[in-house]
């Protein structure tokens, strides 16, 4: 009876999975993969390399200075970076590659929302050999106008190089820009230029016009003018995730490439339909394209689909599960 129950709950899992993502692994670059390195446990933060096509950066939530490129074919970390000449990480949280080639790694997270008065931003040369090596990396000091906050969006627009960090609050957050030009020798005050729901991370599109943020169980795309948020954002129809914990672009920017935290997590692609939908009539939910929407809890998401569905699907394979448990017993 456990052989069958755990080969029932292993389908049940299956069924969360999103429909037409089953593939051979190491075929193709840019499509689903499974995180394979052991030491990738808390997958906070992704991006796309820009030097070498189908390698996705990543780091974990903690305080090791260490920078893992993951090949997209097979899941292998094909380099480990380590940074130096930057202190002891606290709570690294996003990662992103510039327009300059440059990564830069957000060391912005402050889960006392507002203990620390300053946080980093790490800076270095994507690497153009693949390989485990040091990196000598720079050292941003990052003060917000407004106060100190928790964060775990930061993104860096690909024509500017400007760097932007959304915080992470319950009730909302607010999305903040930094300065024209990062500054080592003094701090950098980011200031807050608009307001954003829940966010663990986002990314910019690489032609710079869209951005993409995303919660626990929401994942919306605005449109970016001006350097401010230009729309209220459409809901993208991201898959249920456990800890949904970052996001970005595929290269080309036709699809989202979306992780979690985890041991031997997995990172989805999701094809990025075209912004040209017709408004809804007043009254649809929240993220119906053309609806206005509000900063909204990480339970709140108006991609009904998305979190709902797997909610059911976990509780009908408990029902099942318990049902089959009782008709063995009576057996």
């Amino acid at each position: 009876m456990r052989s069958a129950l755990c080969a029932l709950g292993a389908a049940a899992a299956l069924v969360l999975l999103p429909a037409g993502h089953a593939r051979a692994e190491g075929q193709e670059p840019d499509r689903d993969f499974t995180i394979e390195d052991s030491r990738v446990t808390e997958s906070s933060g992704l991006a796309a390399s820009r030097a070498h096509p189908g390698i996705y950066w990543t780091h974990n939530d903690q305080d090791a200075p260490l920078i893992y490129g993951v090949d997209s074919r097979t899941g292998k970390t094909v380099a480990t970076l380590t940074m130096q000449g930057v202190g002891t990480p606290r709570d690294m949280e996003a990662i992103a590659v510039g327009p300059d080639g440059d990564i830069y790694v957000g060391d912005i997270g402050d889960n006392l929302d507002g203990s620390w008065d300053h946080v980093w931003v790490y800076r270095f040369p994507e690497p153009k050999v693949l390989k485990d090596q040091k990196v000598a990396a720079k050292q941003y000091v990052v003060k917000y106008a407004d106060g100190a906050r928790n964060a775990e969006a930061l993104m860096v627009h690909p024509k500017t190089g400007r760097v932007y960090i959304a915080s992470k609050n319950e009730d909302g957050g607010g999305l903040y820009a930094g300065p024209e030009r990062l500054s080592s020798s003094g701090t950098n005050v980011f200031r807050r230029v608009g307001e954003v729901p829940w966010v663990t991370d986002g990314a910019f599109s690489p032609d710079g016009d869209r951005l993409v943020l995303r919660g626990y169980l929401m994942a919306r795309e605005y449109a970016w003018k001006d350097g401010r948020l230009g729309d209220e954002g459409t809901s993208i129809g991201a898959p249920f995730q456990g800890q949904a914990e970052s996001v970005t672009y595929t290269n080309d920017g036709s699809a989202f490439m979306l992780g979690s935290e985890g041991a031997k997590s997995r990172v989805v692609r999701l094809e990025r339909q075209d912004a040209g939908r017709s408004p809804e009539k007043p009254g649809g939910s929240p993220d119906t394209p053309g609806a206005p929407t509000a900063p909204q809890s990480p339970a709140a998401d108006g991609g009904k689909g998305d979190a709902t569905v797997g909610f059911l699907v976990l509780a009908g394979a408990f029902v099942l599960v318990f049902g089959i448990k009782r008709l063995l017993r009576r057996g």
